[in-house]
């Protein structure tokens, strides 16, 4: 089995890309997805990230308020790291978990986990093969300024903590560039796949 990473910036499309990889096979996970999974009330992190930050994470129906809790961790780097200690372990222990459910039903499949930070956090490592998502900056900021509240100082933190994409370009096994139309990166995905199948 092809254990695939799919990363890139901010807004550049790894959801779509993602997605149509789905559509064409793969078996795809998100990250986020994960994480939110661990964050839910009964989750494998939800104790210890209450017992860290509060109850006044905690919103009304019990759920964490995700918005508290960023306001909490985002520009304090002791904090966020923190946060990360206790969720990251419980998302990679859920990950080889569906990893090793889905290998033992498709031994030549194609697994892939969509990360906005696998580089950053040297994830990318525990691949065979790394995608990689880009587009222009100002296509970045445009595309993540029409996202239900986005604010432009939430942009710019998130640009600011993503490694340049001219940087991450040498981590790619594969480049998926989605400026263009979505014909073009439709193109370029079924193109990736085909190879990945033939690795796998």
């Amino acid at each position: 089995m092809l254990k695939v990473g799919l990363t890139g910036g901010l807004a550049c499309g790894k959801t779509f890309v993602g997605e149509v990889l789905a559509g064409l096979g793969c078996f795809v996970m998100q990250a986020d997805e994960l994480g939110h999974e661990a964050l839910a009330p009964g989750g494998a992190a939800y104790d210890a990230v209450v017992n860290e930050f509060g109850l006044e994470i905690v919103a009304p129906d019990g759920r964490i308020d995700r918005r508290a809790l960023a306001v909490r961790v985002f520009g304090d780097a002791v904090k966020l790291a923190r946060l990360n200690s206790l969720v990251h372990p419980a998302v990679l222990r859920r990950e080889a978990e569906l990893i090793a459910e889905f290998a033992a039903r498709e031994p030549h499949g194609i697994a892939v986990l969509e990360a906005a930070i696998l580089v950053e956090t040297g994830s990318y490592k525990r691949f065979d093969k790394i995608i990689l998502v880009t587009c222009s900056e100002e296509q970045q900021r445009e595309r993540a300024g029409r996202r239900e509240g986005a604010s432009e100082i939430d942009i710019e933190a998130r640009l600011a903590r993503q490694m340049p994409l001219e940087e991450k370009r040498k981590f790619g096994d594969f480049v998926i560039d989605t400026s263009a139309e979505k014909e073009d990166t439709l193109r370029q995905t079924r193109a990736v796949y085909e190879e990945l199948r033939r690795i796998a």
